[in-house]
């Protein structure tokens, strides 16, 4: 049975060499993606840094142009004030030279003007287009409204104390140049946000703690200052926000990994946890179907056996009676049966195997005493056997001829642990709601690395057998009595102790 022993050892060098080469592919796997996800994280790292130094240029190219435009909307007061004057300068008896006025008048050719008297009444304007078909009147005084409510009209104070009022808006041309850059200077950050990264971009106010404009981030967040909160501190606790100038203001951009970032970070993990899941399935389905294959072997092995010795057991029997017949054939027929119910024994047991057998509720103590007192009845001058029996009934639900069959395997091996000399106890231990079988022996023992693979079908220590012994205990105690049969110690050179434990 060296063979067998070397089939089981095999297999466990093969299942962890499997192992290491798995754990191999696995920290490989494992290993490139960690760099794989550092270097997209370093790259969304410098793309957020390149769209901080773009917002930093842009940004002061704005505060250029926002106070160019101030300078521009000055200019074009003064040409209002310039014009003004000039009116009022025409307007005066004691003139000599009007020509630098009306040219101060002729040069106004953007800014649109309306001049009003003391009592609102429209008296002049200039560089408003009234278009084709409009009202006169109301088109002025509906402008006159709007370029209130631009600007404060300038008052002139003539003749004494007469007063006009000049009424003026930005020009035209300027007017499309501030739309523009508003629109510019508004859209500018949302295009950077939008265009800078796959980040979740957040960019945050250090003076007010607004937001600014948020990029890959939901609505709902950035409208929640509970949920603004917990958002920048995540994305804290990731990376280090950003420092920028805007408009002279200072502001902080936060970001955190993109999903597709987080997504390859958790990816690998996921992935071998599915095909973990499934070699799992798969190792189980093939082993369920494994165990059922051997199944049927036990089964068509058990009847053919019972079979087979059924016909030469018929034919001892007979042989049985016609030696009683005989005065002096009587002793050897008297022997001569009791091995034949010993085989008729055996057959039944293996008739059994085949089938579902019928199991009664029995006392325990009498099935094991006899099955001790057999063995000691045999190997009594070498073996010492030690019973140990609770002195009352322990019922339990079984099937008699299987379960001594169990015995006798047990008792047998640890009668060739011990190569036939030794002492063999074998105790029964009441808990209450179940039963422990306990059978002990004094012989070569086993090492931890074997106490499951005992019960492996073809396992076995000896050189003589063919290790189905315990695997069919097993079975028997396991399968058809729903209980459990292990090694409970064991010491090398000491002994080993098997136990059997049923519910009660």
């Amino acid at each position: 049975m060296a063979r067998s022993f070397n089939i089981y050892s095999q297999r466990q060098r093969w299942k962890l060499l499997l192992f290491l080469v798995a754990l191999v592919i696995v920290g490989v796997s494992l290993a490139y993606t960690k760099t794989l996800v550092d270097k997209i994280a370093l790259e969304e790292r410098t793309k957020v840094e390149i769209w901080s130094e773009a917002v930093k240029k842009r940004s002061a190219l704005v505060h250029y142009t926002s106070r160019l435009f101030d300078k521009l909307q000055a200019g074009e007061r003064k040409k209002v004030e310039l014009y003004l004057e000039a009116t009022n300068y025409l307007a005066r008896p004691d003139i000599s030279d009007v020509s630098f006025a009306l040219n101060v008048l002729n040069d106004n050719t953007t800014v649109p003007v309306i001049l009003t008297n003391e009592k609102g009444v429209i008296t002049s304007h200039r560089n408003i287009i009234i278009p084709k078909g409009e009202n006169v009147k109301a088109f002025l005084e509906q402008e006159l409204e709007s370029m209130a409510s631009q600007y404060e009209p300038i008052e002139i104070v003539y003749y004494g104390n007469a007063k006009v009022y000049l009424y003026y808006r930005d020009s035209r041309l300027f007017a499309e140049l501030k739309t523009t850059f508003d629109d510019l200077q508004q859209s500018f950050i949302s295009e950077l946000m939008l265009n800078a990264a796959s980040s979740p971009l957040i960019l945050l106010d250090s003076a007010s703690g607004k937001v600014i404009e948020a990029g890959n981030v939901e609505q709902r967040v950035v409208a929640n200052p509970f949920l603004l909160k917990d958002r920048l501190a995540s994305m804290r606790a990731q990376h280090d926000p950003i420092s920028v100038e805007i408009n002279g203001r200072t502001a902080y951009v936060y970001y955190e990994d993109s999903y597709l970032l987080t997504q390859l970070t958790y990816y690998p993990l996921a992935q071998f946890g599915v095909i973990g899941l499934f070699m799992m399935i798969a190792y189980l389905l093939f082993s369920t179907a494994r165990k059922a294959e051997q199944n049927q072997v036990w089964v068509g092995m058990s009847k053919e056996t019972a079979h087979q010795l059924g016909t030469p057991l018929s034919s001892m029997l007979a042989w049985v009676e016609l030696l009683r017949e005989k005065e002096e054939g009587k002793a050897i027929a008297d022997e001569l049966e009791k091995d034949i119910n010993r085989l008729q024994v055996v057959t039944e047991r293996f008739s059994k195997i085949g089938s579902q057998p019928e199991l009664v509720e029995q006392d325990l103590v009498p099935i094991i005493q006899e099955e001790v007192e057999y063995f000691e009845h045999r190997f009594g001058k070498k073996v010492d056997f030690e019973l140990i029996l609770p002195n009352y009934p322990i019922i339990v639900t079984l099937n008699s001829s299987l379960f001594e069959w169990v015995i006798e395997n047990l008792i047998k091996n640890a009668i060739d642990a011990m190569d036939g000399i030794g002492k063999i106890t074998v105790e029964l231990v009441d808990l209450g709601h179940k039963a422990h079988l306990e059978v002990s022996d004094t012989g070569k023992g086993l090492a931890n690395t074997q106490f499951k693979r005992v019960f492996d079908p073809g396992f076995t220590t000896k050189k003589r057998g063919w290790g189905l012994g315990l695997s069919l205990s097993k079975r028997i105690i396991k399968e058809y009595h729903s209980g459990k049969i292990y090694v409970l110690k064991s010491e090398i050179g000491k002994g080993t102790t098997f136990r059997i434990s049923l519910r009660k």
